[in-house]
């Protein structure tokens, strides 16, 4: 190998993720209702086979070359059965690094009432919505539990080859799991994540004279 065939392949090469990752994107979307803000959560369908039955955000994952926010306006269309232009994306939110190789993107967004009080929904991937008031997180703390996450690493490793016994201390890595629970539905996981922290930063800006809050990161 030459210096020039390092140059020739590294300069300008775009970095991306090392090892096998995906990536999806969701929309987090108030609903004024009642001269209140509201939160909308979708349940998602029996027939699913990835966590059937659960609340979570409309979303779902990145498709070829698109956008974060792409994903998230076309999959809550999708779901929502509403038109790709009713939505108003507001920011994007902070994103989430999850130990199970996915990252998480979402965007705070809003729609109309009109466009969802039918809930004409798409049955194939959401089974009903609800609507949250905000105030109800603003009041209410999340129970919290911690998820402490270790490798599962087999008795065939090979520890003579990096010259140490069966000791090594492996990183471990610590989960939080907020979960809140609003008349018959729990709001916990990824989702209750999304919410606590939004609650977080909320708080945080109207308590800002008080200098004391703290921002958390929110991977896990």
């Amino acid at each position: 190998m030459d210096i020039r065939d390092f140059e020739r392949i590294f300069s300008g090469r775009e970095p991306k993720p090392y090892g096998v990752y995906s990536f999806f994107s969701v929309l987090i979307p108030l609903v004024l209702k009642d001269d209140q803000v509201h939160v909308l959560f979708e349940i998602r369908a029996d027939k699913l086979k990835r966590q059937p039955g659960e609340v979570c955000f409309p979303g779902g994952r990145l498709e070829g070359t698109e956008t974060p926010r792409a994903c998230a306006i076309r999959e809550t269309a999708e779901e929502l059965n509403i038109a790709e232009d009713r939505i108003k994306i507001i920011n994007e939110l902070d994103y989430i690094y999850t130990y199970s190789n996915f990252t998480l993107y979402s965007f705070l967004g809003m729609i109309d009432y009109e466009d969802i009080k039918d809930r004409r929904v798409n049955h194939d991937e959401v089974k009903d919505i609800f609507l949250v008031p905000f105030d109800f997180f603003m009041d209410n703390d999340p129970i919290v539990k911690v998820l402490e996450v270790s490798p599962d690493v087999g008795e065939d490793f090979p520890y003579h080859m990096i010259n140490v016994k069966n000791t090594y201390n492996w990183r471990k890595g610590r989960s939080t799991i907020p979960i809140y629970r609003y008349e018959e539905h729990v709001i916990w996981g990824l989702t209750g994540k999304i919410v606590d922290n939004m609650v977080k930063i909320i708080k945080c800006e109207l308590n800002q004279a008080e200098k004391t809050c703290t921002r958390e990161r929110i991977g896990g």
